[in-house]
C-alpha cells in the first residue's frame, strides 16, 4: 500500500471549458482511520458531466482548495469498525483521491457476480446505468415498440440508454453523436438504427431524416437545439426525459432552446427531469435486470478506461470534449490486467 495519498482539488472557477490549470494534485500523509471508520484505497474512479456543473459557484458545488467528490470503487485496507472488514470491495462517493476514510454508512457493498468486472459498478451497474434505467422505466415509461431519440448517444448514459432500451423492446432507436466514427460505432456495436453527427447541419433537419415518421420518446442529455428539434418530432403523447444539458455546461451565456411551445399542449407532451440520487431504491432492480444480460452477453459494457490516477483530470477534460465512447473510468495502474 502506498504510504502517501494524493487528492485533486479545484483551485479556481472556470468560465467556459475548464483546463488543467483549474486543478491541483496535493500530496499528504496517508490518512489514519478513526474509531468507527475505515481506510479505503481506491481502485477505480468515475468522472462525470455533472462534475462540470459543480465546478461553478452554485449551491452544493465544489469548494475551492478542497478534495473533490466523485464515485469510486476501492478496497478496505485498514479498519477500526466492525462494520467494514479489511479486504472488502466497496463503492463510495469520496473519489478524486487515492485514499478515503469512510464510515459504514457512507459506502455500498458491491455484490460480486460471475463474469462481471468491477468497472461495471461505475458504468452499466452504477449511476450511469441507473440513470438510463430510471429514465426509461420510471420517467419515460417506455412501452414495447416506442420509437426513441437519444442525444449524446455515444456517452456513458447514451450508450446505456440505447442498450437497455433495446432489451426493453424499443422500436426505432435514433441517436446523435459528435463524429461520424461515433455514429458508425453506435449503429454497428450498440444497436442504434440511425445516428447523425450533430455538426452536419440543423438538428431538426438531421432528426427529420433519421426519424421521418417521428418519435415517441426523447432522452435528453444535451438540451439546446436538439431539445427544440425533438419537441417538433414528437408524436402525440410524446415524452421528454431531461437528464442533462451538456451543450450549456461550458457555454453559460448560450441562449435557451427556441421551439413551438404550442406543441406541448397540442400534442399533449410531457417533459420531466430527475436526479438519479432520488432513485437509489431501484439499484437492486437494476442488478436483477442487467446482470443476467451481462452474463449472457446480450448486454455489453461501453467503457473508455484511462490508466493511472495521475490522468484523472485529463480524463475529465477529455470527457467534456467528447473524446470518450461510453462511460469513462480511471483505473489504478495495479488493476491493469497482465498481458500474456
Amino acid at each position: 500500500m502506498n504510504q502517501t495519498a494524493l487528492t485533486v482539488r479545484q483551485t479556481a472557477r472556470p468560465h467556459g471549458f475548464p483546463t488543467a490549470e483549474h486543478f491541483a494534485f496535493v500530496e499528504s500523509a496517508l490518512p489514519e482511520p478513526a474509531v468507527g471508520t475505515a481506510l479505503v484505497e481506491n481502485l477505480y474512479w468515475s468522472v462525470d458531466p455533472y462534475h462540470r456543473e459543480l465546478m461553478d459557484d452554485v449551491p452544493g458545488g465544489f469548494a475551492l482548495d478542497a478534495p473533490l467528490e466523485g464515485r469510486a470503487v476501492g478496497r478496505v485496507v485498514a479498519s477500526r469498525t466492525p462494520g467494514l472488514a479489511e479486504g472488502e470491495i466497496v463503492f463510495h462517493r469520496q473519489g478524486w483521491r487515492t485514499h478515503a476514510v469512510v464510515t459504514p454508512e457512507e459506502i455500498r457493498r458491491l455484490p460480486r457476480f460471475d463474469g462481471v468486472p468491477l468497472t461495471a459498478y461505475l458504468s452499466i451497474l452504477g449511476g450511469t446505468g441507473l440513470t438510463a434505467y430510471v429514465g426509461l422505466t420510471r420517467i419515460a415509461r417506455l412501452q414495447e415498440g416506442d420509437d426513441l431519440f437519444v442525444s449524446a448517444a455515444a456517452g456513458g448514459v447514451g450508450t446505456a440508454t440505447g442498450r437497455i432500451a433495446r432489451l426493453l423492446g424499443a422500436g426505432r432507436l435514433v441517436g446523435s453523436a459528435g463524429s461520424a466514427a461515433k455514429a458508425d460505432h453506435l449503429v454497428r456495436e450498440v444497436g442504434y438504427d440511425a445516428v447523425f453527427d450533430y455538426h452536419d447541419g440543423p438538428a431538426a433537419e438531421l432528426l427529420g431524416k433519421a426519424a421521418p415518421d417521428g418519435i415517441d420518446l426523447f432522452v435528453d442529455n444535451v438540451g439546446g437545439e436538439q431539445l427544440a428539434a425533438a419537441v417538433g418530432a414528437l408524436r402525440e403523447f410524446g415524452r421528454i426525459v431531461r437528464i442533462g444539458t451538456i451543450s450549456q455546461y461550458n457555454h453559460p451565456d448560450a441562449s435557451p432552446p427556441r421551439f413551438n411551445y404550442a406543441d406541448i399542449v397540442e400534442k399533449s407532451l410531457r417533459m420531466e427531469g430527475f436526479l438519479v440520487s432520488n432513485y437509489r431504491d431501484v439499484q437492486d432492480e437494476l442488478y436483477e435486470f442487467a446482470v443476467p444480460h451481462l452474463q449472457s452477453g446480450r448486454l455489453a459494457l461501453d467503457e473508455t478506461v484511462v490508466d493511472g490516477f495521475e490522468h484523472i483530470v485529463d480524463a475529465f477534460l477529455g470527457m467534456l470534449r467528447g473524446r470518450n465512447t461510453g462511460k469513462i473510468i480511471v483505473r489504478d495502474r495495479r488493476e491493469v490486467p497482465a498481458v500474456g
